[in-house]
């Protein structure tokens, strides 16, 4: 395993434990009628940081990997293990990425608790629910 791949794996523990945490928190404080504290703009902020953080990794990861200098497109897109390596996880976790980004700025605009909760739940919920789908379990674990 390279250097880059054990950091890439390594950062997507601390990805998900504050995925998880943002999205749970906006969620429970959405459902219960509670007020935006700072510590949610922290987390919130952390999260997307971590994100951003993780897709820049799994880039240099991507290219250092060199998917397409050995094999074709056409290759790669019928070999099912290295398509998803290649192709769909990174194009998912972009979109996860994308998600965790708008839903961070929508929420700044926001001066009331409730619709605050309302954006970071969607948003990081869809963008949780994509990051679980596209882990690749069998090589994370």
């Amino acid at each position: 395993m390279s250097t880059i791949q054990f950091i890439h794996s390594g950062w997507a523990y601390v990805v998900l434990l504050a995925l998880v945490l943002a999205t749970f928190k906006a969620l429970f404080k959405f459902f219960g009628n509670k007020e935006f504290a700072p510590s949610d703009f922290r987390i919130s902020l952390f999260t997307l940081i971590a994100m951003h953080t993780q897709f820049l990794i799994g880039i240099v990861l991507w290219f250092s990997k060199g998917y397409f200098d050995e094999m074709s497109v056409g290759e790669v897109m019928k070999n099912d293990a290295v398509r998803k390596l290649a192709v769909e996880h990174p194009i998912t976790m972009l979109i996860a990425a994308i998600l965790v980004t708008i839903g961070y700025s929508k929420h700044k605009k926001k001066l009331v608790s409730k619709p605050k909760f309302k954006i970071l739940s969607i948003f990081y919920t869809i963008a949780l629910i994509l990051v679980l789908y596209m882990i690749p379990w069998k090589q994370w674990f």
